[in-house]
């Protein structure tokens, strides 16, 4: 009997855990279960963060590291270094130059790549805008110094530089690349900036001419105050051209584009590197450092042509626009060499149009409410060079094409006008 009791209080004792561990186990399952329930939530989030980080990484990857010219951008925070360490100008001048250079061609690289999803015509707009962000932060550091002289033979040089060298470069590489071939440009819409070009040039002509035949009807008055006309005249010119450009007869400015849109073989390899929010968010980074950076170089230059020797006129004129060309100049290549000659022509001669109608005047509206007598008058021997050099690229430009002679031609030109800077003194004090 006890042994069939034992038997019984063994089955008992079998059945109790069998039956207590029984819903544990279904509890156990049913949390499982509510977990994996929750948990693609949670895993969807954590891969957005994870492809959020992938995409940040390798936009600071193709932006900051991948280009070779980024082995300079270590030459911006030197020249801050040396700014505070040492009182030696040139130094702090070269390093400050030889630090914008990548950033004003990163800036230039970055609105490429906004303007895959702008359209071509907003594209070459914003190429040229931010193309002299560069230009316009350093003339508004010179502005705020009184360095009037200085801003105005640097814009002067951005417009020599870009319709000279850049263009010229341009022309060259692309003759060269497509020796085989004769390459065409739209002519009307080319023509187009060569007459506002000209526009600009009797804008500050008059100025010049009115100064230096003292016929002024109050002196150091009018002067001015006919610069502050003409540049309100200049940039309702701008805001016409723009609005003629984009609303009013775009066709003029895509119709050699229209063939070539056959050709999808050739676009289809060519796509945006980085997102559309990333080419803004780098926008404003590269135009904050290089902003920095401005009030360090303009800072240095006088004490670095002291140091070296050099005329400010030749450092104002031709050493800065180099640097802030940076980014025209790489696109403007680069596109002769595809065989893209109006987009070429969009960023060179419309950069030049952008700075003489638009950056100028409103150089001359932000001295006005600063203060500070800024003016067209940019000097006779500045004005004449700004002349010829509009008349020589007109007459480059009314045939429609270009080959590598006509490069070589405007390389040369801008050898013969950079000579002229190195030699020339600035006799603004002598006449003032």
């Amino acid at each position: 009997m006890e042994s069939i009791e034992e038997k019984v209080d063994l089955g008992s004792d079998e059945e109790i855990p069998f039956n207590s561990t029984q819903p544990t186990n279904k509890k156990q399952s049913f949390n499982f279960e509510a977990n994996h329930v929750i948990s693609p939530s949670k895993v969807s989030s954590l891969s957005g963060l994870r492809k959020m980080q992938i995409s940040l990484l390798k936009s600071i990857y193709i932006v900051l590291i991948k280009a070779k010219i980024n082995v300079l951008l270590p030459f911006g925070p030197i020249a801050i270094m040396l700014h505070y360490l040492s009182k030696k100008h040139g130094l702090v001048f070269f390093f400050s130059l030889v630090g914008i250079t990548p950033l004003a061609e990163r800036l230039g690289y970055v609105t490429e790549q906004l303007a895959f999803f702008t359209g071509p015509t907003v594209g070459g707009l914003l190429n040229a805008t931010f193309g002299n962000a560069t230009e316009m932060i350093i003339s508004i550091y010179a502005l705020k110094n009184g360095m009037i002289r200085v801003v105005q033979q640097s814009l002067l040089g951005s417009i020599l530089s870009n319709m000279l060298l850049v263009l010229g470069c341009a022309f060259f590489c692309g003759g060269v690349v497509h020796h085989q071939k004769v390459q065409n440009f739209n002519k009307a819409a080319a023509l187009v900036n060569s007459g506002l070009l000209l526009m600009a040039v009797m804008g500050l002509l008059f100025p010049a001419v009115l100064h230096f035949t003292h016929t002024e009807v109050h002196k150091g008055k009018s002067e001015l105050a006919l610069s502050r006309f003409s540049s309100c005249i200049m940039l309702i010119a701008y805001a016409s051209y723009l609005f003629f450009q984009l609303k009013s007869q775009p066709s003029l400015y895509g119709s050699l584009d229209e063939p070539r849109e056959n050709n999808e073989n050739s676009d289809e390899d060519e796509a945006a590197e980085i997102t559309q929010w990333e080419a803004i968010g780098w926008l404003a980074v590269l135009t904050l450092w290089i902003s920095v950076l401005s009030g360090y170089l303009v800072d240095a230059i006088q004490g670095a042509s002291d140091s070296m020797n050099m005329p400010v006129a030749f450092i104002s004129v031709i050493l800065l626009p180099i640097v802030g060309n940076a980014a025209e100049h790489a696109s403007a290549i680069m596109f002769a060499m595809k065989d893209k000659l109006d987009i070429t022509l969009g960023v060179a001669i419309g950069s030049s149009t952008q700075i003489s109608m638009f950056v100028i005047p409103f150089c001359v509206i932000v001295g006005w409410i600063m203060g500070k007598p800024m003016d067209l008058n940019f000097q006779l021997f500045e004005t004449a060079t700004l002349f010829i050099t509009v008349l020589v690229v007109a007459f480059m430009l009314q045939e429609g094409k270009s080959n590598y002679f006509k490069g070589l031609m405007l390389i040369l030109c801008y050898l013969i006008v950079a000579a002229s800077f190195f030699v020339h003194i600035d006799p603004s004090n002598d006449d003032d």
